[in-house]
Order: structure tokens, then C-alpha cells, then sequence
């Protein structure tokens, strides 16, 4: 089966930046589509971003929007999501996931996902 391994979280002060990694071990990769999601505690998988490996258009939630980033490394079958701007709101479990065909903002549609990485943002 598909594999997904993420790398990068980390605490950080408000205002600073990280850079999360989501290295995919996919059969052709190029026809999945990576999404993040993040969790806070209490609460479902918020949407925060998508990017489709065919086509690299990427797409965002209203709350990270303009301060986070998706790209991707075709030559490391490799996802990232760059945050910049962070806010103490923004702290969560980020995980990354992935679907065949194109982005959808349901975490209930991508069944491949990986372990999830922290993120703290505070004083």
C-alpha cells in the first residue's frame, strides 16, 4: 500500500515560520492529489490545503490563506506546506494525505495518511 512520512513540526513563537515535509512512497504518484489537514484538540480534521500532483494547482482554507504555502518536488516524490505568519490559533496535529484524482476538502475522501506531526505556536 501507499505510504505517506511527514517530517518538520516543531514550536515555534508568533510571527515564525515552518516548513513540513510529506515524503509519498506512491504507485504513480503523479495521478494522487496531497492534501493537509490539521487537528486541535477537541475538534474534526480542519482542511488547510490541497495540491494536485497532475497539474500542480494548489488550494487553501479561508484561515490560511496568504500565509501558508503547498508546492511540491516531483524528483522526491515530495509534498511540503510552508507556514508563514504563525498565530497560536494555528497550533494543531498537521497530517498529511492523499487521494487519487483530483483534491477534495473531506477527510473522509483520502484514505492514505500520514502520522501526523505537532505544531505549537506560543510565547
Amino acid at each position: 500500500q501507499a505510504q505517506l512520512v511527514e517530517s518538520g513540526g516543531g514550536s515555534v513563537q508568533p510571527g515564525g515560520s515552518l516548513r513540513l515535509s510529506c515524503v509519498a512512497s506512491l504507485h504513480s504518484f503523479n495521478g494522487y492529489a496531497v492534501a493537509w489537514f490539521r487537528q486541535a484538540p477537541g475538534k474534526g480534521h480542519e482542511f488547510v490545503g490541497a495540491i494536485n500532483w497532475n497539474g500542480g494547482v494548489t488550494y487553501y482554507g479561508n484561515s490560511v490563506k496568504g500565509r501558508f504555502t503547498i508546492s511540491r518536488d516531483n524528483a522526491n516524490n515530495t509534498a511540503y506546506l510552508q507556514m508563514n505568519s504563525l498565530k497560536p490559533e494555528d497550533s494543531a496535529v498537521y497530517y498529511c494525505a492523499a487521494r487519487e484524482g483530483v483534491w477534495e476538502q473531506w477527510p473522509d475522501s483520502y484514505k492514505i495518511w500520514g502520522q501526523g506531526t505537532q505544531v505549537t505556536v506560543s510565547s
